[in-house]
């Protein structure tokens, strides 16, 4: 594989501590008011001018050696031992529940022909964070590419939920194979797109502004320090290039599929940018464009946010954002499923004893699906299609 050539061996990144959720890691659901009002919507940005789609070659590789189990990595880790309420830019654990509402399904292809003139089968890909030849070979599996890493899915559509950097090995290659990804599934009459993950948000602050130091709330922060502690990778720094940021900060953070609402976040912060998709998206960039260190802070710390969806009150935050933005289930990324499953490996190293994951994850009352398969902890990086039939 050309991309990463030479480089030194990556240790996966494990930044898991205890199983404690502090206060600021919550996303509590207030109660809805009649005749609240209504969340403002952001000034319309500027067209932009399409993303340059670099062609290389990332033929498929044997899947990696697992992470050892007692290495799982819960989340995303804090700036400053005291954050306030409210804070959560990084979280150092996540919670082991085992919920009863929470079901694990199996993603069956869909014999049926796609809806819409000419569009093709949806899939969706979970967390890839910087492994590569797991990627490669899931969507190889899928049939999505064919041995040369080449698109081989014709006009079949595929989103990528978010977090493509950052604690495995090959970050940039990840985002170079989307690219091109991208350029040949619409030339093939498709395509390859990607939602912005907060990861992504991290990695060009992290570019962008260095060791500025920024309004946390916690003290001292900055995007480099914060970068590093949820495990950003040297070598991914070292080969980022302007196409890349130009590319990261022109995704969108919210899309409407086939009835899905596509999003890489498990909460309702997405409801502070806008009352539409359009909004959000436009605010979004505008943040980004706007390059102040502090406003980009404030984004990374909201779309940080996990946990909305899950306990009591979580299928009523789905459906506010449903009735909001459109769509009947939402799927996301960023909260791992083995977390949600109780399956995250021992303390010991016990073997045997790492995640397992069969597929995605139903939760809150059937209108939730859960997309990261937990790659970081040895579980399993998802390529599925959407719908998904029990």
């Amino acid at each position: 594989m050309t991309q990463g050539a030479g480089q030194e061996p990556v240790v996966r990144t494990a930044t898991l501590r205890d199983f404690r959720v502090p206060p600021y890691a919550q996303t509590p659901v207030p109660p809805q008011t009649p005749g609240a009002a209504p969340h403002p919507s952001p000034p319309p940005r500027a067209p932009e001018p399409p993303a340059p789609a670099p062609h290389t070659s990332a033929p498929p590789h044997p899947p990696a050696p697992p992470a050892p189990a007692h290495l799982p990595h819960p989340g995303n880790v804090a700036v400053g031992d005291e954050p306030p309420e409210g804070y959560t830019p990084t979280e150092r654990d996540l919670p082991v529940i085992n919920r009863g509402d929470t079901v694990q399904v199996q993603a069956v292809p869909d014999p049926r022909p796609a809806s819409g003139e000419g569009r093709g089968p949806l899939f969706v890909v979970g967390d890839v964070h910087g492994y590569l030849d797991e990627l490669v070979a899931a969507l190889a599996a899928q049939g999505l590419i064919d041995a040369d890493g080449n698109w081989a899915a014709g006009n079949a559509r595929l989103w990528f939920l978010g977090d493509f950097t950052d604690r495995g090995p090959d970050g940039i290659g990840v985002i170079d194979l989307v690219m091109r990804l991208s350029a040949e599934a619409a030339a093939a009459g498709g395509y390859c797109k990607a939602l912005m993950g907060n990861h992504e948000l991290l990695l060009i602050g992290a570019k962008r502004f260095c060791d500025t130091p920024v309004n946390s709330g916690a003290g001292t922060a900055t995007f480099q320090a914060a970068w590093l502690l949820n495990g950003g990778q040297k070598s991914d720094m070292d080969r980022l290039q302007d196409v890349h940021l130009q590319w990261m900060s022109r995704l969108d953070a919210v899309v409407e599929e086939d009835g899905h609402l596509l999003m890489h976040s498990d909460t309702t912060a997405y409801l502070d940018y806008g009352s539409t998709i359009e909004d959000v998206n436009d605010t979004v960039t505008a943040i980004l464009t706007r390059n102040d260190a502090d406003e980009c802070w404030d984004l990374f710390r909201k779309l940080t946010k996990r946990f909305a969806f899950r306990d009591e009150g979580g299928a009523e935050a789905v459906r506010e954002l449903l009735t909001t933005y459109g769509g009947q289930r939402v799927v996301h990324g960023h909260s791992p499923i083995p977390y949600l499953l109780g399956e995250v490996g021992t303390e010991d190293g016990e073997k045997g004893s790492g995640p397992v994951v069969n597929g995605p994850h139903v939760y809150a009352d059937g209108l939730a699906i859960a997309m990261d398969g937990g790659v970081t902890m040895a579980g399993k990086l998802l390529v599925v299609q959407l719908p998904l039939h029990d």
